[in-house]
């Protein structure tokens, strides 16, 4: 089987999350070629599809929405599971109960009536340089830290469920 696990990032941390799947999927046997949505440019060769994007404005990059707009004929008819990266791993207190909500916001913007098997928000990294002055002011107002928060077990744990999942079709 050949997976397409497909990115937008702006900063990074998507990429790397998405080559973390792409190597566990590889370790189970599974064939996973991981490119930037905008580099890929032929569906036809993937039986199956990990899609992720950087969240931004609790919604995925345009170039992702463009990508599953643009070929959503044949995203219906193959599996996909969909991730996105975000901060919630960075909110405090009574900030942290919006990433509850934040992960189905995330699901209805996305374009189309894309059938997927799951949906993951993740946390990424969020770093001082990453924000606008005004941005900053804000992040700190909401008792937000920046930092690494990518919970590696968890994506770990999700990417086994996608290789039980693809072993069974």
């Amino acid at each position: 089987m050949n997976v397409l696990v497909g990115y937008a990032t702006v900063h990074g941390s998507t990429r790397e999350i998405a080559e973390h799947i792409g190597a566990r999927l590889g370790e189970a046997g599974i064939a996973a070629d991981v490119r930037s949505v905008n580099e890929v440019d032929s569906l036809d060769c993937y039986e199956a599809f990990v899609l992720g994007s950087a969240v931004h404005g609790q919604a995925w990059l345009p170039s992702a929405k463009d990508f599953v707009r643009l070929n959503s004929t044949l995203l219906c008819f193959r599996p996909v599971w969909l991730f996105s990266v975000g901060m919630p791993g960075a909110l405090r207190g009574p900030w942290k109960k919006l990433a509850r909500k934040e992960e189905p916001l995330i699901a209805q913007g996305l374009p189309g009536q894309l059938p997927y098997r799951s949906h993951r928000l993740l946390s990424g990294v969020i770093t001082r340089e990453q924000l606008p002055p005004m941005g900053r002011i804000l992040f700190r107002l909401m008792g937000c830290r920046y930092g690494d928060f990518r919970d590696w077990a968890a994506i770990d744990a999700w990417t086994d469920r996608i290789t039980a999942d693809l072993c069974r079709i």
